[in-house]
């Protein structure tokens, strides 16, 4: 399964475990909207860092990096590129 396909297949996951049956766009807020919580911003990480070998320790880190299913996309990109 491509990358992208699973981060979308992991956040609808996600929204359904939190009662969201809502879709969700590219460009929705998950967390900011408050859709998804911090508990879900955790696994998003782990996932990132298990699946797509992303090291997100660094403290700058912030969880506006990761509100949307673009940003996320973007991250691995960019930062499996570098």
């Amino acid at each position: 399964m491509p990358p992208s396909h699973a981060l979308r297949e992991m956040i609808a996951n996600l929204l359904l475990d939190a009662g969201d049956k809502a879709g969700f766009a590219a460009d929705d807020s998950l967390f900011l909207s408050g859709r998804l919580d911090s508990l879900a911003a955790v696994e998003v990480l782990g996932a990132l860092e298990r699946d797509h070998g992303l090291d997100l320790s660094d403290a700058d880190f912030d969880i506006t990096e990761i509100d949307t299913l673009a940003q996320i996309e973007a991250l691995v990109r960019d930062r499996s590129a570098g």
